[in-house]
Formats: C-alpha cells, structure tokens, sequence
C-alpha cells in the first residue's frame, strides 16, 4: 500500500510531543526510516510527510519557475515553518511552537490519513469541520471531484 488508511486521536504533552499511533507506525514501509516533515496544512492544521513522501514534492517545488512570482509567493507559504522532525526514542514526535499555534493545537488532537501524509488537527476543530458538512453536501463534492476526469474532452 502506498500511503495511509485511519484516524487516530492522540495527546500533547506539556512539551508538545505525542506518540505516533502504532496503527500509522504499522504502515510505513521499513525503508521510510524514522525521519518526517512537518507544516502547515491548506486548512488550518498541520501535515506529517514521512521523508520518503516528502521528497519528491520538494523536488518538485525545485523544478518550478523562480521567475513567477507566483511561483515564489506558493513556496513561501508552502515551506514557511516546515520541519524536519524524528521520533525519538519512545516514538514520539515534537510539534515546533510556531506550527502548534498556526493549527490551534492545546492537548487533543486527531491524526488523520490522508493518502501519502497525515494531517494533524485539533480534535474540537476536526469534530466542527464534519459537523458543518452535511452528507447531501459530501454527495455533491464526491461527484463533482469523482466525475471530473470523466467528461467529454477530459483525459486520464
């Protein structure tokens, strides 16, 4: 498998550490090592890439072009406050002051897969994000975003 399946709730300690789930833990691969990446998400959370997933997106943001400014202005905000980060030996990993405030983490929190990455939320936040999102609403988004590769002209 190629990426993350489950949501997990965890801890912050005073130190803003929390335990990587085992059930996260289990599904990366061996060669993925014990180093990450930690930043700010599109919402307001953070996103945890095993260096192995994060890689190749730096790379990426290497080949763009450094004469847009559009360019410049997306990797500013997309690699501001990102972080390598390693579990330590009871396999934990410490979130950075600056990118616990950006998410509004306090003590709970839920990680979440999300294909390649985790995102890191805060639970009440996470919990108010589906409460405001109806299933005809949900219904609606997976077709629009299920059926876009499908229509005429569109190439796969």
């Amino acid at each position: 498998m190629n990426g993350f399946i489950g949501e997990y709730e965890a801890t912050l300690d005073a130190k803003g550490r929390f335990l990587l789930p085992a059930g996260f833990k289990k599904q990366l691969p061996e060669e993925a090592g014990s180093q990450f990446v930690i930043n700010r998400g599109f919402e307001k959370c953070l996103t945890l890439y095993p260096m192995k997933s994060w890689d190749p997106i730096f790379s990426e943001l290497g080949k763009l072009n450094d004469f847009d400014p559009k360019v410049r202005e997306f990797r500013r905000y997309f690699l501001n406050g990102a972080t390598v980060l390693e579990l330590d030996s009871a396999g934990r990993l410490l979130v950075p002051p600056n990118l616990k405030e950006h998410a509004g983490l306090e003590k709970d929190i839920v990680l979440v897969a999300a294909m390649n990455k985790i995102e890191i939320w805060d639970k009440d936040k996470y919990q108010k994000f589906f409460e405001s999102f109806s299933p005809e609403a949900f219904s609606q988004l997976a077709q629009q975003v299920m059926t876009a590769g499908s229509q005429p002209g569109n190439q796969h």
